[in-house]
């Protein structure tokens, strides 16, 4: 049987290099649209030789999309930002390039597209990424009504930017300052939504035009987190919870940087629980079962380490 080519934009992010490694790993053809291929190298080694394929296109251009999903049998689309920086805009990335790919995909006969979006996508939140995220959305379905749509919580594993942004500040800082010390999460193993991802990609009336809300197996506030995380690697911080408006301020001055340490977007965002709602679909649906965080980050973690050492496992705080 022929190699399937499976097109996958923003293939070499975080969430990225684990679904082309899980598509090469079956067999896959791969073509990686990505806007500087460059960038992408490192991921030719996941494939046998010419397997993996690297192609310029940016989500901006109607035409590099069109170049891109060409003869592809499947297109997944992980293209994402969380903070808004020149051109990278919420709106023209999470909407208005969403749609481009959904529409260029359906012209292209792809068999079938993944559009990867968050929990908390809604066309009416108080954030412009959520907001972005939800219209998006709506512009999948509009172009592309058997597209199977994923809302993952906090993704976490070893490139994440959630708890290496912490320990690494933990290592530097005598305290640790946050926002929304109670706003809750669901963190999901990045390994665990690209296996989602994956099947997906192959079709089939389980995943066609539905929705899935992907979060791990526990759901901890994000002081927990800090907490869990601090007990792997050893370092103690305090942990300083501030108010909104006192936080608004460093956002305001930082929040012209390519990747600020917070936004005043984030801080709308973090007003939320971002944990799986009630009544979603999620990984039980797809046959899936999620691996704990206390599985995934000693696999990381252990770098941070006070001593040098890997931490030994814990159960919780």
């Amino acid at each position: 049987m022929a190699q399937r080519l499976i097109t996958v934009f923003g293939g070499s992010g975080f969430l990225g290099r684990y679904v082309v490694r899980r598509l090469a790993e079956r067999g896959d053809r791969v073509r990686v649209a990505v806007r500087r291929p460059n960038l992408g190298l490192f991921l030719k080694p996941m494939g046998d030789v010419g397997q993996i394929e690297l192609r310029a296109a940016n989500v901006l251009y109607t035409e590099s999309i069109e170049n891109a999903v060409a003869g592809a049998d499947a297109v997944v689309n992980l293209v994402g930002v969380l903070s808004e920086f020149r051109r990278q805009r919420f709106g023209a990335i999470h909407a208005a390039g969403a749609r481009r790919i959904a529409e260029a995909s359906a012209d292209a006969g792809a068999r079938t597209l993944t559009h990867v979006s968050a929990i908390g996508a809604d066309p009416q939140a108080a954030s412009k990424y959520a907001r972005s995220k939800g219209e998006g959305e709506l512009a999948v379905k509009d172009a592309f009504p058997a597209a199977t749509i994923f809302r993952p919580s906090l993704l976490i594993g070893p490139e994440d930017d959630f708890f290496n942004r912490f320990a690494r500040l933990s290592k530097l800082s005598p305290a640790l300052p946050i926002v929304g010390g109670k706003t809750r999460f669901q963190p999901v193993c990045v390994d665990d939504v690209a296996a989602a991802i994956v099947q997906a990609v192959d079709g089939g009336k389980n995943v066609a035009g539905k929705t899935f809300e992907l979060g791990g197996p526990e759901i901890w506030t994000l002081r927990q987190l800090l907490e869990i995380m601090m007990s792997y690697t050893g370092v103690k911080r305090p942990i300083i919870d501030l108010p909104p408006v006192l936080a608004a301020i460093p956002a305001a001055l930082t929040g012209w940087l390519p990747n600020p340490p917070i936004t005043l977007d984030q801080i709308r965002m973090l007003r939320r629980d971002n944990v799986v709602g009630e009544g979603a679909a999620g990984f039980e649906k797809l046959g899936l079962t999620p691996s704990p965080i206390q599985v995934v980050l000693p696999t990381y973690l252990a770098r941070y380490h006070a001593k040098g050492r890997p931490p030994q496992p814990r159960s919780g705080v």
